[in-house]
């Protein structure tokens, strides 16, 4: 009797045995499986550092640098009410610090748009680090074109080989980033100009003046055709659209 009880419980401690030694290679089996899952999490991980490296820089250019977009604007609502979504989004996905000023014109002149340009400096500099003096019907389709702060000097996003309209060398509106103190440097625009053109003509020769080197976009996969798109029509804005008869003159005076 006592010896089958002694067979018993051997065979009992047996049997705990190897449901001990099971569970054990299956403990391993999980763990060396989890240490597997962690190396190519690691690997993953490393694959991507240009990209964590390059969020990092954009969420460090976020909190130091702030883009005032200012907007020479007279009766032009149906454009700004596409303008303001389309570049909210825009600069969002770039992760530019942004915000708008439009600035508009309440009084019977002809357009100035450098004055306005000028007044939204002044509003905006104390608030900014940098400003894109930015067309309302002017609207970028092309996500390669930055809006990130000009380190190097004036950035002119519209470049003649781009925009769909102009393609002169000299050309300078439509779409510039300047740093603050760059466009104090030159004293902002005149306010003398009152109509179409030129404003911009006289102020790259401010920019010439104090060698401020003209930086545009490189390497862009669209052309004058698809990178923007032009809203402007000069049959409903004529006025704004003509020049004075003596502009020239102001220009270049005798």
């Amino acid at each position: 009797m006592l010896s089958n009880r002694l067979n018993l419980s051997i065979k009992n401690l047996f049997f705990l045995f190897a449901i001990g030694v099971f569970f054990l290679t299956i403990v391993t089996i999980l763990l060396n499986a989890i240490n597997i899952n962690d190396c190519q999490c690691d690997v993953s991980c490393n694959r991507n550092v240009f990209f964590d490296e390059f969020k990092e820089q954009s969420e460090l250019e976020f909190k130091v640098n702030r883009l005032a977009v200012i907007i020479p604007f007279r009766e032009r609502f149906n454009q700004l009410l596409q303008f303001i979504p389309h570049m909210s989004a825009f600069l969002r996905k770039q992760n530019i610090s942004h915000q708008f000023f439009v600035i508009n014109q309440v009084d019977n002149y002809r357009f100035n748009r450098g004055a306005l340009i000028n007044v939204g400096f002044l509003i905006a500099r104390n608030r900014s680090t940098y400003i894109a003096m930015h067309d309302v019907d002017l609207l970028p389709l092309n996500e390669q074109l930055s809006y990130r702060f000009p380190s190097d000097g004036p950035f002119h996003i519209s470049a003649p080989h781009l925009h769909p309209k102009y393609n002169y060398r000299t050309y300078v509106g439509g779409i510039l980033l300047m740093q603050n103190e760059h466009f104090q440097l030159v004293n902002g625009f005149s306010n003398r100009y009152f109509g179409w053109g030129l404003e911009d003509d006289e102020f790259y020769a401010r920019l010439k003046e104090a060698h401020l080197k003209i930086y545009r976009p490189e390497n862009i996969s669209t052309n004058k055709s698809n990178t923007f798109v032009h809203l402007h029509d000069p049959n409903i804005y004529k006025r704004d659209t003509a020049k004075l008869f003596n502009q020239r003159e102001v220009f270049f005076p005798l």
